[in-house]
């Protein structure tokens, strides 16, 4: 009975082994999606919780917005007055100012009437020397003074009812443009204080709650869609030869079910050992390339960060 343990211990090392050939060690990673608002503020509602599931565009957080609002409204009330003024500019003055100068011209030139009607009058009486010619002078002196007037209230009625000076809408219509931009930027600070999420997926973890105070750029979601997730593979040089990008591979995963296919997007230049994370007894010392794949978004679902894969070349799983 003593030949016994000479059997027993290379069938227990046999059983160690891994028969599988062609079989290559890996492990999914997530490229993870970090939320923030460029513009800081106290969190205001958290729409999310780690795990849930989003779609695309659906509201993950809102920083409390107060300043932001009124920036805004502020912005666009600056711009409504610029835009009226520029309009007033454009239109000449209001009917009712032009309806004074009419008046004061309709005045005038009845004055006109009189004062000429008057020198005429004069003129004859002179000539008859029944008057003085200082009575002639004082009455042709009020005649060219209505005259005059009549000039200008006619000049102040064609000048009523043009636009202002080009240089003057061309002013007011820089001022628009400029109120235009404030209330864009205004409106787009306060944009940001609401954000969605970019893409559908995963939330991995939130890292604030409400009330806390978030600086600018600090992230408030992690979101893992799922085609940013990817496997990582190492292959030895010998088989190297038997991959490209775009090459398709299997990946089988402990409770994944039917072998997940996936498409080479990436292989390393240069050779490594094997990294720590899949150390074997076997395969510490080996050379190896690393390679990453990524799967369709539909089976990206059925992979979890971290989680081993064993991947077969060729796209057909064992």
């Amino acid at each position: 009975m003593k030949w016994m343990p000479l059997v027993v211990v290379p069938v227990a090392l046999a059983a160690c082994s891994d028969p599988r050939e062609g079989v290559l060690s890996g492990y999914a990673e997530g490229e993870y999606v970090r939320v923030a608002s460029p513009v800081a503020g106290a969190l205001d509602k958290l729409a999310v919780e780690r795990g849930y599931r989003v779609a695309a565009n659906q509201p993950l957080f809102v920083l409390e917005q107060v300043a932001e609002r009124a920036a805004r409204d502020q912005a666009a009330a600056q711009l409504a007055t610029t835009q009226a003024a520029l309009e007033n500019l454009k239109k000449g003055r209001r009917p009712e100012e032009i309806a004074a100068i009419q008046a004061q011209h309709a005045q005038a030139v009845a004055n006109l009437a009189v004062s000429s009607a008057n020198l005429e009058r004069q003129q004859q009486l002179v000539a008859q020397r029944f008057v003085s010619p200082t009575v002639l002078d004082e009455a042709g002196g009020a005649e060219r003074r209505d005259r005059a007037r009549v000039a200008e209230l006619a000049a102040q009625l064609q000048v009523a009812k043009l636009a202002a000076r080009i240089d003057e809408i061309t002013a007011a219509e820089q001022s628009v443009a400029a109120a235009k931009e404030a209330l864009a930027q205004a409106q787009w600070k306060l944009d940001q204080k609401s954000q969605a999420a970019p893409a559908a997926g995963l939330v991995q973890d939130t890292f604030y709650r409400p009330g806390e105070w978030i600086p600018a750029g600090a992230p408030v979601v992690s979101l893992l869609p799922p085609e940013n997730l990817k496997l990582r593979f190492f292959v030895p040089q010998p088989q190297l030869g038997a991959l490209a990008v775009g090459s398709r591979i299997a990946a089988r995963c402990d409770g994944c079910g039917d072998p997940i296919p996936a498409t080479v997007s990436y292989i390393a230049p240069e050779a490594e050992y094997t990294p720590p994370v899949i150390y074997s007894r076997e395969s510490r010392a080996k050379l190896v390339f690393l390679v990453e794949a990524r799967p369709a978004a539909a089976d990206a679902t059925r992979l979890h960060p971290g989680q081993p894969v064993d991947v077969t070349l060729g796209g057909a799983g064992r």
